[in-house]
C-alpha cells in the first residue's frame, strides 16, 4: 500500500522488510509484532508518509503539516543531522509524529565486530571509535571530519540522538531498542531551542540556579554524552531518584564520567566559579532548574537567599534519602542565616572527616 503519492513514498510492507520480520516490541506490557506497533500510528494519522531519505533536498519535496513521517533511513546516515532534524520539524504539524531508526553505540559495535574475525574486527572497531566518536567531537578535528564524511555515518549514543530531537522542539514519546537497530517515536511540540548548540568539549558551562534565583554558568568537566543536558525532564519522568536526588541508571552519563563524578574530578573547574564569586566554599550545591523544582517550596526560597557552594551539607550529614537531604540542607541554611562564619567552619570540618575516615563519595 502506498501511503502517500509523494515521489519519496515507500510501500508500507517495506517497513517490515527493513526490520527483522519476526522481531517483537514491548508495548503496554505486551509483546507485539513490529507491524502491529507501527499500524497504530499509521491508522490514526490523517496525512502520513513513509520515506527513505537522508538529506534536506529530498525533504523539501514533502508538503508541510504532515501528521506522521516515518523515515526508513538510519538517522546516523542523515546528511548534516541538525539541519535535517530542523527540516523534519518544519514539515510536521503541531503534535505531528516522527519515527526514525538509529544505530546506537552497542548495536554499532556488534555490527562491526560481527563482520570479520576477531584479529581484524577489533582494530577496525578501535579505528571507528577514534574516528567517529572522538575526532568527530573535538573542535580541532570536527571540521575535517565533516568534510570527509559530509556529516554522515555518525556514531550516536541514545543520549545524543534524544537530546538532539528535544533541542529541536520534539518531545520523546517512545524508544525501542531492537536486536540490530533502534527506533525513536517523537512528537513536535515546541519551537527549536534558542539556547546555543550542545557543547561536546571537555569543559562545559551549565545553567544552574544561583543566589536570588539568578541563573549562573557553572564550569564542569563533561561526564554526559553530548546533548544530555536537554533531557533533564525526560529522564526525571523515566527514572526514580537515589539518595542525593540524582537519577538511577542515568543513560546520559558515560562510563568514564561515572568515575569522574565519584571522585569529584568533574567539579574541579567549579573553582573558577569560586574565584569569580558565583559560589562560596561551603554551601548547598548549585542545581539545574529541573532539579531545583523537585524541592519543597519553603526550601527553594531559603536556597536562593545565599550563594551556593563547592562543598555541600550532604557530606556532613550523610542523608539516606532525598527527604533527609532536604532536611540536611534546610538545617544548614537556618544555622548559616544566624551565624554564617561559625556554621561554615563547623560544616567544613565534618565533610573532610567523613570523606577521609568514612569513605563518603559522590554518586
Amino acid at each position: 500500500m502506498i501511503l502517500n503519492s509523494d515521489s519519496l513514498a515507500i510501500p508500507a510492507h517495506s517497513l517490515e522488510s527493513f526490520l527483522t520480520i519476526d522481531e517483537k516490541v514491548t508495548d503496554d506490557d505486551l509483546n507485539i509484532p513490529i507491524s502491529e506497533y507501527f499500524s497504530r500510528y499509521i491508522s490514526s494519522a490523517k496525512d502520513s508518509c513513509i520515506i527513505k531519505s537522508n538529506n534536506c533536498i529530498h525533504l523539501n519535496s514533502l508538503p508541510k503539516n504532515k501528521d506522521l513521517i516515518i523515515n526508513l533511513n538510519k538517522i546516523n546516515e542523515f546528511e548534516h543531522l541538525t539541519k535535517y532534524v530542523k527540516k523534519l520539524h518544519e514539515k510536521l504539524a503541531i503534535n505531528g509524529i516522527f519515527i526514525g531508526f538509529v544505530e546506537l553505540y552497542a548495536q554499532r559495535k556488534k555490527r562491526i565486530l560481527g563482520k570479520h574475525p576477531t584479529t581484524i574486527s577489533y582494530p577496525i572497531y578501535l579505528f571507528d571509535v577514534i574516528f567517529n566518536r572522538i575526532l568527530s567531537k573535538l573542535i580541532i578535528t570536527k571540521w575535517l571530519y565533516n568534510i570527509i564524511t559530509k556529516g554522515k555515518q555518525v556514531a550516536l549514543s541514545k543520549s545524543e540522538i534524544l537530546g538532539r530531537l528535544v533541542s529541536e522542539g520534539f518531545e520523546i514519546v517512545d524508544v525501542k531498542e531492537l536486536t540490530n537497530i533502534s527506533f525513536v517515536v517523537c512528537k513536535k511540540t515546541n519551537s527549536p531551542e534558542s539556547r546555543p548548540i550542545s557543547n561536546s568539549g571537555i569543559v562545559i558551562k551549565l545553567n544552574r540556579v544561583g543566589e536570588n534565583g539568578d541563573i549562573i554558568k557553572v564550569y564542569k568537566i563533561r561526564t554526559m554524552h553530548p546533548y544530555g543536558e536537554y533531557l533533564q525532564d525526560y529522564v526525571y519522568k523515566q527514572n526514580s531518584l537515589i539518595v542525593n536526588g540524582k537519577i538511577t541508571d542515568d543513560f546520559r552519563i558515560t562510563s568514564w564520567g561515572k568515575i569522574l563524578r565519584k571522585y569529584w574530578i568533574d567539579e574541579l573547574p567549579m573553582i573558577l566559579n569560586w574565584f569569580k564569586g558565583d559560589l562560596k566554599f561551603f554551601g548547598v550545591r548549585p542545581l539545574s532548574v529541573q532539579h531545583y523544582n523537585l524541592y519543597r517550596k519553603e526550601l527553594k526560597l531559603k536556597r536562593i537567599k545565599f550563594k551556593p557552594g563547592l562543598l555541600p551539607p550532604f557530606y556532613s550529614d550523610l542523608p539516606k534519602d532525598f527527604n533527609e537531604k532536604m532536611d540536611s540542607e534546610e538545617k544548614y541554611l537556618d544555622l548559616y542565616e544566624i551565624k554564617p562564619f561559625k556554621t561554615d567552619l563547623n560544616y567544613t570540618m565534618k565533610p573532610i572527616y567523613n570523606i577521609i575516615f568514612k569513605g563518603a563519595r559522590s554518586s
